[in-house]
């Protein structure tokens, strides 16, 4: 089969290698038929999780269809249609137990892309199979359902429920890219007041207009905190999610937040970033920091089906599974490009 592989930061190609196969008898194999790419995969290929081995194929999220499974696996069968999560659940563990599938502590958590193959390949073997796919409603496109592997759970429960959004607050989220678009899905489900959206790029922030942010701040030109806090009677934001995973964001997400206030971090972060509790600790603030846990994928698979979610809007630029490269390009250049989603999609 072929597959996008890493060798090293800043060097992937699509080659050949080994067929995906069944090792352990919860594993399913999945003939991927739509992936994407994500942010956490530029992460890798700029060196930031050097945990990631020279050889590994990368990707974590992707919709299929089953080819095989082990003989442990109960809940999905050959030829079913199916959603890879990006977050496999081994469902015994403490954390499994919890709720908390990200932390998994019997072989799961992220690894797919990262500690093991992942889907930006032509198969995939998918580990906890019972607990790491969940079967495609009737009625919805691969596409729309690719974006609940990974981007709306994150947004959704790292963003808006570790920050508590709540009716009438006021939530700045910095960084207008596919989690920070999300994010603004996922708190306009809460009622805030305002929803202001804060990046440097003109072509992204007027992506967050049409996604639900009522106010935007290019802050390359305003002082973001100013303007939060100019409609907030000078308190600031109640909640601040970040969306980029940049030292300068976090510092920024927690200069916007009033005394009392939450930050909640979602970014991917390959650096340091200062934490000024010099100043933070008589403020009250609240911080909070995840891995995306898909507990809420099953609600959100009855959002999409129920169309109350436009989960397919995301998509902007397509190509074929043998183009990944190309569309590597195109994600990596967003800014010029325009690029929020990339879909690919075997011929």
């Amino acid at each position: 089969m072929k597959a996008l592989v890493y060798h090293g930061p800043g060097s992937k190609s699509w080659e050949e290698v080994p067929d995906a196969r069944v090792i352990d008898d919860t594993d399913a194999v999945v003939r991927v038929e739509t992936v994407t790419i994500c942010g956490t995969d530029l992460h890798i290929l700029k060196g930031d999780t050097p945990e990631v081995a020279d050889g590994r194929i990368l990707g974590h999220e992707a919709v299929g269809t089953v080819v095989s499974v082990g003989s442990g696996v109960k809940a999905v069968k050959p030829g079913d249609r199916v959603l890879v999560s990006c977050v496999s659940a081994c469902g015994h563990c403490r954390f499994c137990r919890e709720g908390r599938f990200g932390q998994c502590l019997g072989g799961g958590g992220w690894i797919l892309g990262y500690m093991i193959d992942g889907t930006q390949a032509e198969y995939v073997r998918v580990p906890f199979a019972d607990n790491s796919t969940y079967k495609v409603p009737a009625g919805t496109s691969d596409e729309e359902i690719l974006m609940l592997a990974d981007i709306l759970p994150t947004s959704y429960e790292v963003g808006a429920l570790n920050g508590r959004v709540g009716p009438g607050d006021t939530v700045a989220i910095v960084g207008a890219g596919p989690i920070g678009l999300s994010a603004i899905l996922s708190a306009r489900m809460f009622s805030p007041s305002h929803v202001v959206a804060i990046d440097l790029a003109d072509a992204r922030l007027d992506a967050a207009k049409s996604f639900g942010a009522d106010l935007t701040v290019n802050n390359g030109r305003t002082d973001a905190v100013e303007f939060v806090r100019g409609i907030t009677d000078g308190l600031g934001a109640d909640v601040a999610i970040e969306a980029v995973g940049v030292p300068a964001t976090f510092e920024l997400c927690t200069e916007l937040v009033r005394p009392g206030g939450r930050v909640a971090n979602i970014g991917v972060h390959g650096h340091p970033a200062t934490l000024h509790l010099e100043s933070l600790w008589i403020r009250d603030i609240t911080i909070t920091t995840g891995l995306v846990d898909t507990f809420s994928t099953p609600t959100l698979l009855r959002l999409v089906a129920a169309h109350q979610i436009e989960a397919g809007r995301f998509v902007t630029h397509r190509f074929d599974l043998d183009d990944i490269e190309e569309a590597y390009k195109v994600f990596g250049n967003a800014a010029d490009t325009g690029a929020i989603k990339v879909v690919m999609t075997r011929a």
